[in-house]
């Protein structure tokens, strides 16, 4: 189910019965129709495992489930919203970042340190992204939120791409990304953002960028 953008800060899903949309809770605007809104206890899709893996690294972003036959308006804290179409590929992104993504997507939870190792845990940490990020896979639309916009930057073979870890909102793809640093490990400490830290995405896909340093 696509979401339709209304302007560059709200979307649109068009709900049938038996269809489901997973929403950040509070980020609907307004709907038409029969439609209920459900709170999700088990962490949308990825189920207990994720929400625990979530929560004991205090991470975990509140769910609702949407379901019904009408249309929801979504939208928050009048961020930027960039829609996001899978078609059997894999869509990595903070949970924070997430509006709204179609309830067919499957979702689950990665740990930091499988992809990147401790450089990954300590990409976590030091961007302030956490120890885990959500994973979507299969076919569906996904809403993600974003400061000031957002822009797509292609990953090809010998091509990597180098991206502020503060404006990095997700990556789709066969992608590796790792946290690398201009300064040694002592002058790292204490240094939570800026140039001296960049992320590298190198394999092919796809990196999406915000045009903004700030966190939601």
């Amino acid at each position: 189910m696509p979401f339709n953008k209304i302007n560059n800060k709200m979307v649109e899903a068009q709900l049938l019965p038996g269809q489901k949309v997973f929403s950040q809770r509070g980020a609907m605007l307004a709907y038409t129709g029969e439609v209920s809104f459900t709170p999700n206890v088990m962490g949308g899709q990825g189920g207990v495992i994720s929400m625990i893996g979530r929560r004991v690294a205090n991470e975990d972003t509140p769910l609702m489930t949407v379901e019904g036959h009408g249309k929801v308006m979504f939208g928050h804290g009048g961020h930027n919203v960039q829609v996001i179409d899978l078609t059997g590929d894999t869509l990595y992104v903070e949970a924070d970042r997430l509006l709204a993504f179609d309830g067919s997507l499957q979702q689950s939870t990665m740990f930091m340190g499988q992809q990147g190792g401790v450089m990954g845990i300590v990409r976590g940490q030091v961007t302030g992204q956490g120890l885990f990020t959500t994973k979507l896979d299969g076919h569906g639309s996904v809403a993600v939120m974003a400061h000031g916009g957002v822009f797509e930057l292609p990953i090809g073979p010998g091509q990597p791409v180098h991206v502020d870890p503060q404006a990095y909102v997700a990556h789709r793809g066969q992608v590796t990304n790792k946290l690398s640093s201009a300064l040694g490990w002592r002058d790292m400490v204490g240094r939570g953002s800026g140039e001296a830290f960049q992320l590298e995405l190198s394999g092919h896909g796809v990196v999406y960028v915000q045009a903004s340093e700030e966190k939601l």
